[in-house]
């Protein structure tokens, strides 16, 4: 005798399956917002950031807002026409996908980096004093960050930050392509506020290394 599923019984499941699948993409849409628009994870290319972040170690990068920079922040930043080339302008349809990720908040094609914030829009920033630290308006910077036996910087420089833009530098100063490498780029080697992508607030990887990372704002 062959029995049927009674209309009834068969409606729950295709109920209950619909709400399955809207929870899993409620679930993956919060995903995609929270890596968009709050969090982001990046490797560390380099060695220009030792020893605070050491080559290989990814880190998790919160999106700031731009008055929410402080000198001594270690941020992310597209370095796309100021510390690396721009590339060749998209055509046709990989012009339109690249405008659709623009508004998801990817960036591609982009060539990211990683430095602290040393000057901030409208500061002075001055190599080196007597002593051979930094000045900022005329005032020694502490910068207990620095790789240990490093230099301030070897390269002197004189500059007035622009307004809305910022002067960056690694803290392994004698091993960091930086703002000091760009004096001759547009901006003459500061970043707009507008690249930044993000502060870095945590070491994820390896397991040894795990931790935060300070905001380390030197004075």
């Amino acid at each position: 005798m062959t029995t049927t599923q009674p209309p009834r019984t068969a409606e729950r499941g295709r109920s209950r399956g619909a709400r399955a699948v809207l929870v899993l993409a409620i679930a993956l849409l919060l995903v995609l917002l929270v890596r968009t628009f709050v969090v982001q994870t990046f490797s560390i290319p380099s060695d220009s950031m030792s020893p605070a972040l050491r080559p290989g170690e990814r880190v998790l990068v919160w999106r700031v807002a731009a008055q929410d920079v402080q000198r001594g922040d270690v941020i992310v930043f597209d370095g796309t026409g100021t510390f690396a080339d721009a590339p060749p302008e998209p055509e046709g349809l990989a012009r339109a996908g690249g405008a659709v990720a623009q508004l998801l908040g990817f960036r591609p094609g982009e060539s990211d980096y990683v430095k602290r914030v040393v000057g901030l829009p409208g500061e002075r920033i001055t190599c080196c004093d007597e002593q051979g630290r930094l000045l900022v308006d005329g005032v020694p910077l502490d910068e207990p960050y620095l790789h240990p036996g490093d230099a301030p910087s070897d390269v002197e420089f004189d500059i007035e930050v622009p307004d809305g833009r910022l002067w960056l530098m690694g803290d392994h100063r004698s091993d960091s392509v930086d703002s000091r490498s760009h004096l001759g780029s547009p901006g003459g080697g500061t970043v707009s506020l507008d690249d930044v992508i993000g502060r870095v607030v945590a070491v994820t990887w390896p397991f040894g290394s795990v931790g935060t990372v300070g905001r380390g704002s030197g004075s």
